[in-house]
């Protein structure tokens, strides 16, 4: 839990003095997906860059002509 109070003061220490608390909110929300990402991949819980190619192209080209 420490590390989660010094997380929060270093953030507010970095954000300028009449940001919103909307503003606080959206950045502890980007901290708390990036540091779940580095879990995931801490973790193994990988997706391979062929496999999301593959399937981003799949996506992309339903319905498409050609």
């Amino acid at each position: 839990m420490p590390h989660v109070k010094q997380t929060v003061r270093d953030l507010l220490d970095r954000l300028p003095d009449d940001c919103s608390i909307g503003d606080v909110l959206y950045h502890l929300y980007v901290i708390q997906e990036v540091e779940k990402g580095r879990a995931d991949v801490a973790d193994g819980r990988l997706i391979p860059h062929e496999e999301v190619e593959k399937e981003l192209r799949r996506k992309w080209q339903v319905g498409r002509a050609g």
